[in-house]
């Protein structure tokens, strides 16, 4: 069985096509700068394809729409020479990556008419940067591969077993009973593959393991795991809160919101705007709010770039501490993401001064770009692992696992 996996972005689509007989990835890629054209458009729309040959093959192309890009993706996936299908009826079905549907949906779940009726109706304001970018993809995926089984995979459903003192919020009840307003988290699939990879690394079955998950990128989350199951995670409601991100504030005071509001004389949805879009490190350094660039400023001299990483490291810290605290005993602390497995400078930083509490840091990789393993030293008493995350390959597991049942 073939399961082509898809993340969709408001311009962007990436996809993979894996073979669950061997969980062999045969083709993928991605579609960027999708209905950026016109006035005003920085680059050309493309997509990018590696196949058959293992060649990236890359191709500037109109793609106004994310039904475009499906097209396209369908075109080289069924490719004469660089093709690794003869046609769609190889491809047993399509797993959609889904950040939060809130309460209307908990797990997996096949999409029919009512399903994609109710995803557009209630989940937006759950994930509200992610889920119409999302249900475009689904639609659009919908009519270029009729026929074919689609599936919602949700980031939040590793996150389902959280007990109620974790994901509630001291709120009035009477919004969570109505509204379903709670802790979400998100990355849950992430979570879920290092989780698993953990055990194996740790020697133990998976139910007896205590972690800590690291997922740090662009959008980053911290996630407390006991006996092998996510008993509290750092992003809530929405992917807001939590961590500093890259352009997201996470942990705020909440009256500042209305604070500013009435300083700047702005509404709550340029309020929320700038919380989601303008903040976090890249308000923080006032430049960037990518970390590669970050310490290439820090390492020229600029003061807002070091600010800006010393508060990223600072957050993570502050996490791993108290889900030390909720974990009570901790076998290894594990990080994963762009920033986690490519900045170990970063990963060293948000762990000095835990060696009291039995974390040590190996600067043996220091100078890798890029490390895949243990990370922390023989005598530190909780092991730390860098994991590359594969969240594809659990869309494309929980994919064939529902249009089986």
């Amino acid at each position: 069985m073939k399961v082509l996996v898809v993340n969709c972005g408001s311009s962007s689509l990436k996809y993979q096509l894996i073979d669950m007989e061997n969980e062999k990835v045969l083709c993928k890629g991605k579609c960027d700068r999708i209905g950026e054209t016109g006035e005003g458009a920085i680059g050309k729309p493309f997509i990018e394809y590696k196949g058959k040959s293992g060649k990236k093959v890359k191709e500037e192309l109109p793609l106004p729409d994310h039904k475009a890009a499906f097209e396209a993706v369908v075109r080289y996936m069924t490719d004469k020479e660089e093709g690794v299908v003869a046609s769609l009826e190889d491809v047993s079905a399509v797993g959609h990556r889904v950040a939060n549907a809130g309460p209307a949906f908990y797990k997996t779940t096949v999409v029919t008419d009512e399903v994609l009726k109710t995803l557009k109706e209630s989940s937006i304001p759950y994930a509200p940067l992610h889920n119409p970018a999302a249900i475009q993809g689904i639609t659009a995926c919908l009519d270029i591969m009729k026929g074919i089984p689609q599936v919602l995979v949700f980031d939040t459903t590793f996150h389902q077993t959280m007990p109620d003192e974790a994901f509630m919020y001291g709120l009035p009840y009477e919004w969570y009973a109505k509204y379903g307003v709670r802790r979400y988290g998100a990355h849950g699939m992430s979570h879920q593959f290092v989780t698993e990879e953990a055990a194996k690394l740790l020697g133990k079955p998976q139910s007896e393991i205590n972690i800590i998950s690291c997922h740090l990128g662009n959008g980053s989350s911290i996630t407390a795991v006991k006996n092998g199951k996510c008993v509290d995670t750092s992003m809530g409601f929405t992917p807001l809160e939590g961590l500093v991100m890259g352009t997201r504030s996470g942990d705020i005071d909440p009256a500042i919101i209305e604070f500013i509001m009435d300083k700047e004389g702005i509404d709550i949805h340029e309020a929320l705007n700038i919380l989601n879009k303008k903040s976090g490190l890249l308000a923080l350094s006032g430049k960037t709010g990518d970390v590669r660039d970050l310490r290439m400023l820090r390492d020229q001299g600029d003061e807002r770039a070091s600010l800006a990483l010393q508060v990223l490291s600072y957050r993570i810290r502050k996490y791993i501490g108290a889900y030390m605290a909720v974990l009570g005993h901790v076998d290894a602390i594990t990080f994963e993401g762009g920033i986690g497995e490519h900045n170990p400078d970063v990963v060293k930083a948000a762990v000095t001064g835990l060696e009291e509490l039995g974390i040590v840091f190996d600067d043996s990789h220091l100078d890798d770009e890029m490390y895949e393993g243990i990370c922390s030293k023989p005598e530190s008493k909780i092991k730390m692992f860098v994991i590359a995350t594969n969240e594809e390959i659990i869309i494309a597991r929980d994919t064939i696992k529902a249009i089986s049942e």
